[in-house]
């Protein structure tokens, strides 16, 4: 969600279709709590 939200506020320019519609459909503030949270999918160093 780091991508949806840097195109949003305008950092980012050249998206996929599908962080483009994230972007679209979610508020700055979804954005960044969706952004911080951690992966479930990513393994943590121990």
């Amino acid at each position: 969600m780091g991508a949806a939200l840097a195109y949003k506020r305008g950092e980012e320019e050249q998206v996929s279709d599908r962080v483009k519609k994230a972007a679209e459909s979610m508020t700055e503030k979804e954005l960044e709590d969706y952004a911080s949270k951690p992966d479930k999918k990513k393994k943590t160093k121990d």
